[in-house]
């Protein structure tokens, strides 16, 4: 696939991924995600409590509860209890992702990590950078 058609790509599933993260119940910060395979989508992902809880992700303080899932995970586990795999995927995802998230998707086989926003710890991209995982940054998905 040629550059210019594969920036158009990142920035349509960029736009589906921040269209996904609207579905979080999340009041803090709203994270969507979308993992690609040979051209198709195999799973999406947003923060949220997991199956089963109340869908409120912040405390009576405003804090996010420690066991609220973020996007990524979400997105990886949904593809763990299929058929698929995310061997040689993309992640398209609304904010690049923490140093925990960064292990799965590494782990998960993730080659490419395509983020519109950074997180305030890039420790994450780091690791991801030093794994050989590609990663590519698009701020404006609307240009």
């Amino acid at each position: 696939m040629s550059e210019a058609k594969q920036a158009k790509y990142d920035k349509a599933y960029l736009r589906m991924a921040n269209e996904w993260g609207k579905l979080s119940y999340c009041e803090r910060k709203q994270v969507g995600a979308i993992i690609v395979k040979d051209r198709m989508i195999i799973s999406d992902g947003y923060n949220g409590t997991p199956t089963g809880f109340e869908n409120s992700c912040e405390d009576e303080e405003g804090y996010t509860k420690w066991y609220v899932l973020h996007a990524e995970a979400n997105a990886i586990l949904k593809v763990a209890s299929s058929t698929q795999s995310c061997r040689g995927a993309t992640l398209y995802i609304t904010l690049s992702p923490c140093k925990e998230c960064s292990k799965l998707i590494h782990q998960a086989g993730i080659i490419r990590v395509v983020y519109m926003t950074n997180y305030r710890d890039d420790s994450g991209l780091q690791f991801l950078q030093r794994a050989g995982v590609e990663l590519k940054h698009l701020p404006n998905i609307d240009e």
